[in-house]
């Protein structure tokens, strides 16, 4: 059985509390190489043994059918797990889980029946509106079951012309867990990034913008100078002689031809190609290839991005610009992965992509555009090429120190924004008063669960709030339990009423202090901590002041 990280864990945990609390569509950001196979297979294994549903899991790559099938047969018998995919050659309908491409099933919702969950993979590919394979396929499935409960998941939650996925028109309305690349690099899940911009990077002043992304006739003509080609390959053999696996991105078809003919001739050692056009029994047998080491440089055209896994790649080249930050994200990201003998991976950037969207951590994306607006949040050091983030003063490479800005400009107004995006500040506020009230959701029912609203005041014009949620069941009612708990030595309620009746007559402890956590590039803070009133001591047969909920029970109701 396999075994979930936290993270994993938290994320179905989250999904599932959603589900049960909400009408809406939530989604899931786990990074690049975060996993979501893993949590793929929980799911379905969930809906189909615990809840005896059923599941459907869309993608739009032949290779991510096949991974996510592979995931949910870890967790369920592979007997019970189906694919439809015509690039598999198979068109399984009957099944309690089918993984499916979007391609061969978006007109086929009356055959493959009744789901009670669809699960989208890579769901930054589901458009805001219109007449997509997506929406033809959801709306014939909610006539089969209208109550079918629609899940996200993706490790870039934007677009480039139109920002977020999520929002009250979308498809997918919010996003219930969000992990960050920096989090899971410190906890060792990820690879660390090393970025360096190339010397001879192309100046993209004068490329022209097309539907929100540079020209590619323009952007190919640019980076095919023979000067740069020949320039950019001799930096790439230099700083990969000691990496084993070199992936990188060429701008067009007669550039990633260039720069294979120029590596070849200037190294001496094995480089390959791989575009669009490229049949897939050929496709197969260089990817074989480059994941045994017996090819060191695997260039090519925005076909090896979503779906690809190489664990063992431990450099990754940008040979052209782009102002996708889900592009360059899906780039990058090819480098994430885990790999035996692998300390690092190297981003060598000769588009100016780094500079332009920031380390993939801090990448800012404003509400209808992709590409941001105002400063770099990165630099680049003139003295060793490290791309950093625009905060430092001094290079963390080599030591080299930056001017300091114009002092006179920037005390005029500083900016409250974290130089990375996921920046956590936590701040502790002495508690003035508390307040209680039973809330009910804005226009739910009248025997919709209600929830207790506790503000805490921590000055005159400043209060923050929590929802204690008595009234629901899974992981919500296991986290409320626990905040009773940790106040009271009387039974925990069955209502938001009589929690607050409770609380008006004295029955829990008082709070002294609240931690408050912030986090750059959000738009709402968080209680995460209590400081309480010190209490007499309990005797062994008090319950226990905490006690901590489980994910999800084992016989809750189905969230969906």
């Amino acid at each position: 059985m396999t075994t979930l990280r936290p993270y994993q864990d938290a994320a179905v945990a989250a999904v599932y509390e959603h589900l049960a609390t909400s009408d809406d569509n939530p989604c899931i950001v786990i990074p690049t190489g975060g996993g979501k196979g893993v949590i793929i297979g929980k799911m379905c294994a969930d809906v189909v043994e615990r809840w005896n549903g059923r599941i459907l899991v869309l993608t739009h790559v032949k290779e991510l059918v096949d991974q996510n099938a592979t995931q949910a047969s870890r967790f369920l018998s592979p007997l019970l797990v189906g694919v439809h995919s015509a690039g598999l050659q198979r068109r399984d309908l009957d099944h309690p889980v089918i993984v499916a491409s979007i391609q061969s099933v978006y007109q086929k919702a009356f055959d493959l029946g009744r789901f009670d969950v669809v699960l989208v993979d890579e769901a930054h590919l589901l458009p805001p509106d219109g007449e997509g394979m997506y929406q033809t396929f959801l709306r014939d499935a909610r006539q089969v079951n209208p109550r079918l409960r629609l899940v996200g998941l993706t490790a870039t939650p934007f677009r480039l012309k139109d920002g977020p996925i999520c929002g009250p028109e979308n498809l997918l309305q919010r996003v219930c867990y969000d992990i960050g690349v920096k989090e899971l690099i410190r906890d060792g899940f990820l690879s660390p990034l090393i970025s360096k911009a190339g010397k001879a990077s192309a100046d993209t002043s004068r490329l022209h913008v097309r539907a929100g992304e540079f020209v590619p006739d323009e952007v190919e003509s640019l980076m095919n100078e023979d000067a740069l080609v020949h320039s950019a390959c001799a930096e790439i053999i230099e700083q990969t002689r000691a990496r084993r696996s070199c992936l990188i991105f060429a701008a067009g078809v007669a550039h990633a031809g260039h720069v294979v003919s120029t590596l070849r001739e200037a190294s001496g050692v094995e480089a390959a190609c791989i575009l669009g056009s490229t049949a897939i029994a050929e496709r197969d047998r260089l990817v074989g290839q480059f994941k045994r080491g017996d090819v060191r440089y695997l260039v090519n055209v925005a076909v090896l991005t979503t779906g690809f896994d190489a664990p063992q790649v431990d450099c990754v080249t940008l040979l052209r610009p782009t102002l996708s930050p889900g592009l360059y994200y899906q780039m990058v990201g090819r480098g994430f992965r885990l790999a035996p003998g692998k300390q690092d991976c190297l981003v060598l950037d000769f588009g100016g992509n780094v500079v332009r969207h920031g380390p993939v951590d801090a990448l800012r994306v404003s509400a209808r555009s992709g590409a941001g607006s105002g400063e770099p949040p990165a630099k680049e050091c003139p003295q060793c090429q490290t791309v950093i983030a625009a905060g430092y003063a001094t290079c963390p490479q080599c030591g080299f120190t930056f001017q300091p800005p114009d002092r006179d400009r920037h005390e005029r107004e500083a900016t409250s924004a974290g130089v990375l995006s996921g920046q956590v500040t936590t701040t502790i506020y002495a508690v003035r008063s508390v307040f209680v009230a039973v809330h009910q959701k804005r226009g739910a029912p009248d025997d919709a669960p209600k929830s207790l609203r506790v503000e805490y005041e921590v000055s005159l014009h400043r209060s923050y709030r929590e929802w204690i949620c008595f009234e629901h069941s899974g992981f919500a009612r296991g986290k409320a339990e626990a905040w009773w708990r940790a106040r009271s030595r009387l039974p925990v309620p069955t209502s938001a009423a009589e929690a607050c009746g409770l609380v008006h007559a004295g029955a829990l402890a008082r709070t002294v202090q609240i931690t408050v956590r912030s986090v750059a590039g959000e738009d709402f803070e968080r209680i995460v901590d209590w400081t309480l009133e010190v209490a007499e001591p309990r005797s062994d047969q008090d319950e226990p002041a905490y006690e901590a909920p489980t994910p999800y029970a084992d016989d809750d109701e189905p969230p969906f």
